[in-house]
């Protein structure tokens, strides 16, 4: 058959218009082979009608399937491997999934310092044969016991927790069909899936028609928006280097940003010293009298503002600066303005509680995370910008063996040079199976019940002897001291405060050796050691943050 078709071509094209009508046969051939493909299928399947039993169906569709020849080897390979699998599956359910992530009687964590966690990882080391299975689903056990359960409901610690099955599901089956997102070919879906987000994201930042990625975390997010707010800025950088331009170029953003800004302007040749810091009130919000002293600042001293960072969620406090005031300062000086709310950003979800980011249709661009208040795992964070063709002109590096302009689809849908990447991650589908699944009125309702913990857990801090309370909460995140009862009604010295910075860490060491839960402190400025509380996961119920309170002052009354 192959060689009749072959054959069919009896002369060798030797025009462009030769090659444009074989071009043609071949495509109304194939046309044609699908049209008999589909009948010859629908004649078979029908034959199936009206048979009493399925053995017969089923023979039909065994003589339609070519015999594949494998070795008993290779059979008996590929069957252990299976077997491993549905053991792997059934542990995680047992013991990641069910056990230890809906029973607050398991703990949080299973605490053992770095010396004694090696001594017990024994199997740790790779040998010259393969494991056995059984083997390697007994460490796998050890693996689970002895990681952090993030997913609990009391896990504090960090600025993500809890885990939707959505999106362990979506992640799972992502893993399977291991696609990589730089072209339609590759993960025709996944992009159309991708593009699906963007629009929605887009939509509810009031970034209509403009350009979103997914990106490996909200760092490289940012790294994204400095990249691109430069090029916006100052094009030629991206060919001839970061000594095309005359003057130094600066950022600036407030003095409690993230780190990621700082790396982003040393990664990208900007330089940290030249991300200006700009102070913040009280509550930690940038002041926006402050950096307009620092922009007019900047230019006295010769260098050439490019870029405003403000935060829609601060790490520390939960702060959101005010973005429509900020938005006014960077029009009148001509400067890219970019929004941190890879923490806060799913405010935008909540009719509630959007007002914090009042003024984000006027940014540029903006980072969030869908790991963060979404129930997501990680990482899931998205980059989003209003201008439209801008990450392209930006990152195209123009790859012919991948974005070939004569493809025979709609090359719109490869994304793959707007990106920083070449091979990209699957990370759409946990988010949108997650967020299909429980739908706008879900996800405002998991938000909005976040931040209800926050504002309960603080009004019950204030009722409780012990308790300081640093600043009402903006966001989920809640800072506050425990004071000891040895403590109370004396001096508050420096040397006092020096040793509630201690009660802190202790409290803190406590409570990971016992495994009851999981919160962090920092220092902050003047302010010693405090508990950093933040509430991610719509698991936790009010009774978890009463624990909390309960827990605390149980650990340090003997300090």
């Amino acid at each position: 058959m192959a060689t009749e078709e072959v054959n069919t071509l009896t002369t060798v094209p030797r025009t462009y218009d030769d090659i444009d009508e074989v071009v043609n046969d071949i495509n109304v051939n194939d046309n044609e082979k699908d049209e008999d493909s589909c009948q010859e299928y629908e004649s078979d399947v029908s034959s199936c009608a009206g048979r009493s039993t399925s053995d017969e169906c089923e023979r039909v569709v065994q003589d339609m399937t070519p015999t594949v020849t494998q070795s008993a080897d290779s059979l008996s390979t590929d069957a252990k491997e299976t077997d491993f699998l549905y053991k792997m599956v059934d542990l995680i359910f047992r013991e990641a999934i069910v056990d230890e992530t809906q029973s607050n009687n398991r703990p949080v964590c299973s605490f053992l310092s770095p010396e004694e966690l090696c001594a017990s990882l024994t199997e740790l080391s790779i040998g010259q044969e393969g494991s056995d299975a059984n083997k390697l689903i007994d460490f796998a056990e050890k693996v689970i016991k002895n990681s952090v359960k993030t997913a609990h409901p009391r896990f504090f610690n960090q600025l993500y927790g809890g885990l939707s099955k959505y999106s362990i599901a979506g992640a799972w089956c992502a893993e399977v069909l291991n696609s990589s997102m730089y072209t339609y070919e590759v993960a025709p879906v996944f992009t159309i899936m991708e593009r699906e987000i963007y629009t929605k994201m887009l939509g509810l930042a009031g970034f209509r028609g403009g350009d979103a990625i997914f990106a490996p975390g909200g760092s490289i997010s940012n790294m994204y928006a400095v990249n691109i707010a430069r090029h916006h800025k100052l094009p030629q950088i991206k060919t001839k280097g970061v000594f095309s331009v005359k003057k130094p170029i600066c950022i600036f953003a407030s003095d409690q940003c993230h780190y990621s800004v700082q790396k982003a302007a040393a990664a990208l040749g900007i330089g940290s010293d030249n991300v200006i810091s700009v102070g913040s009130d009280n509550k930690g919000r940038m002041l926006v009298s402050k950096l307009e002293m620092e922009i007019e600042k900047s230019v006295l001293e010769g260098l050439e503002p490019f870029m405003v960072v403000a935060t829609a969620g601060t790490t520390v406090y939960g702060a959101y600066d005010p973005i429509a005031d900020i938005s006014v300062v960077c029009k009148k000086y001509g400067i890219w303005l970019h929004v941190d709310g890879a923490w806060g950003g799913s405010v935008l979800l909540s009719k509630t509680h959007r007002h914090l980011m009042e003024g984000i249709e006027k940014a540029d661009s903006l980072t969030w995370n869908a790991h963060k208040q979404m129930g997501v795992g990680q990482q899931c964070s998205v980059f989003l910008t209003k201008h439209k063709g801008l990450l392209m002109s930006c990152h195209s590096a123009s790859a012919k063996y991948l974005f070939q302009s004569d493809k025979h689809y709609d090359v719109s849908y490869d994304t793959g040079d707007m990106s920083l990447q070449c091979g990209r991650k699957n990370d759409v589908f946990k988010l949108w199976l997650t967020w299909k699944a429980v739908g706008e009125v879900g996800m405002e309702k998991n938000v909005d019940h976040m931040f209800a913990l926050s504002r309960h857990l603080a009004t019950k801090l204030k009722q409780t002897d012990g308790f300081r309370l640093i600043m009402e909460p903006m966001c989920t995140n809640v800072c506050f001291w425990y004071i000891p009862p040895s403590m109370r009604d004396i001096p508050e010295t420096p040397e006092w405060w020096q040793s509630l910075g201690k009660v802190t860490a202790t409290i803190k060491k406590l409570m990971v050796k016992a495994g009851s839960m999981m919160i962090t402190y920092n220092p902050e400025g003047s302010r010693v050691n405090f508990f950093r509380m933040v509430c991610t996961n719509k698991d936790t119920t009010f009774s978890d943050m009463d624990f909390v309170v309960d827990e605390i002052a149980a650990l340090g009354a003997l300090l």
